[in-house]
């Protein structure tokens, strides 16, 4: 018998695993994989020496997130690479909206728009903090920062409500905020994905859109480490397909999607609770594409070459349209693609001279089609010759993506449809969405709030909830601070 397992060494599995075992606890984590990861992998999928990240790239929430700020990542030897400009969204024009670090700059950037973006952001950027602690939190609690959770719940009531259009009188500024709002995963017009847009943009002012140098891999190899200095054990290539093939333990904590907890537990849930797990929703899906290339991509629009990451989807009303196609089914002709271009900071991602670029396209739940052809003529839009410096390309398609990582379900980055009634309630109605009604057995991926990200916080309110109530354990909300810590005898063996 072992204290606590966990099953998935994604983000919020090795969260959670890390806070457990900081706890006290004896700490197993099971991955099916060869490698720890899930969604923050890098490896070699193009050519010989060139690594490129297999699912997130950027980071934002590696900074600000509650858990990791306590963690400390550069404490752990992860060195977070800051771009120049934190994203940027070109246009058909040459021209493109670039979002710097420094607001004002981003401002001035935006000629008539600059102090509509100013008032928009600026206000959510000094109080930043308290928009993290909100939209990463459990969804349970009153805000610790009131008025934050007033700025923020106004901005997103304005931008995706009725009133989304009245703000920006240009087309660039206007696809720089949707763009952003495109990383839902869903038509940018809506409540859930103008929250995402509009964290993600509070956060390139207040803590930017930082690369880790190596690749996304050095954040899991960090955790992996601490876990292990803790006393914890991973287990890799363990494909666990039914609770009942685990140790005895006092809790077991599962990183994986609903349709894995089905799998996993069987007969075992009560038929209620099955049927509301089967009638989740999933998002849109993620097609991927790694290209290897011989020279950095050569964008039209002036500022791009110090972008971190692009968005190319063209003006607000073409994306628009574009994601509804998506979410109907439909492959368009143009994807919004978004593209992250790492060796602009960091060159030991590939041999001299060399780059690697990622991108994925949007594309309907479980495609089978390899986006290359789409992904690349949408880069060549903006940045005529393209497809010159391209030494090899790999494209992975969305039912290829779901199967390599399962809690991808066909492809669904997001780990579910961003829509208000389930990010509050994911991934069914009930007040704590990381207890299953099997005891001592708790959900903690993105499946649960606060949704997904590498943020790992999903992972600490799932280990937290276990630590309190299975072992009388209490530590703070980033799981990592002490908060009257008390350690009882565990609860009965799963």
């Amino acid at each position: 018998m072992v204290d606590a397992i966990v099953v998935g060494a994604g983000p919020n599995g090795l969260a959670a695993a890390v806070v457990l075992a900081r706890a006290g606890l004896e700490v197993e984590v099971h991955e099916r994989a060869a490698t720890a990861g899930g969604g923050a992998r890098t490896r070699e999928v193009t050519l010989p020496g060139h690594r490129h990240d297999t699912g997130s790239a950027v980071h934002p929430m590696a900074l600000a997130s509650p858990f990791f700020r306590a963690f400390d990542l550069p404490a752990h030897g992860v060195r977070m690479l800051q771009p120049e400009v934190a994203y940027g969204h070109p246009l058909d024009d040459g021209t493109a909206g670039l979002a710097l670090r420094d607001l004002a700059a981003t401002a001035d950037g935006l000629g008539a728009d600059g102090p509509a973006w100013r008032s928009l952001l600026g206000p959510l950027a000094r109080r930043w903090r308290g928009v993290v602690d909100l939209a990463l939190s459990d969804l349970r609690h009153l805000p610790p920062d009131p008025l934050a959770a007033a700025l923020l719940a106004a901005a997103v009531a304005e931008q995706g409500g009725p009133a989304w259009g009245a703000r920006f009188r240009t087309a660039r500024a206007a696809a720089l905020l949707t763009g952003v709002a495109t990383h839902a995963v869903a038509p940018p017009r809506g409540l859930g994905p103008a929250g995402a847009g509009l964290l993600l943009a509070t956060l390139a002012h207040a803590v930017g859109w930082p690369v880790p140098e190596g690749g996304s891999q050095a954040i899991s190899d960090a955790l992996v480490a601490d876990l292990s200095a803790h006393g914890g054990r991973l287990v890799l290539g363990s494909d666990v397909t039914d609770l009942r093939e685990l140790p005895r333990a006092g809790a077991v904590l599962l990183d994986v999607a609903p349709s894995g907890l089905l799998a996993l537990a069987g007969d075992a849930l009560p038929a209620r609770y099955a049927r509301a797990l089967r009638r989740y929703r999933h998002a849109s899906a993620a097609a991927p594409v790694h290209f290897a290339l011989s020279g950095p991509v050569p964008w039209t629009a002036p500022g791009l070459a110090r972008a971190g990451t692009v968005h190319l989807g063209g003006e607000r009303a073409e994306m628009v349209a574009t994601e509804r196609a998506v979410a109907r089914g439909h492959h368009p002709e143009r994807p919004f693609v978004l593209l992250s271009q790492p060796t602009v900071l960091d060159p030991s991602r590939a041999p001299d001279g060399h780059h690697v670029l990622w991108t994925y396209a949007h594309v309907p739940l479980g495609s089978t089609l390899d986006p290359g052809d789409a992904v690349q003529a949408q880069v060549e839009r903006f940045a005529p010759g393209f497809g010159d410096l391209v030494l090899a390309r790999t494209g992975v398609s969305a039912a290829e993506l779901g199967r390599d990582d399962p809690t991808l379900v066909g492809g669904d980055i997001a780990g579910g449809a961003a829509t208000p009634w389930q990010l509050l309630f994911r991934p069914v109605v009930r007040w704590d969405p990381h207890e299953t009604p099997l005891e001592g057995v708790y959900l903690c991926s993105s499946a649960t709030a606060p949704g997904p990200g590498v943020h790992g916080m999903a992972g600490v309110h799932a280990a937290r909830r276990a630590l309190r109530q299975r072992f009388g354990v209490r530590v703070g909300p980033d799981g990592l601070s002490p908060a009257g810590r008390r350690r009882a005898s565990p609860g009965r063996p799963c």
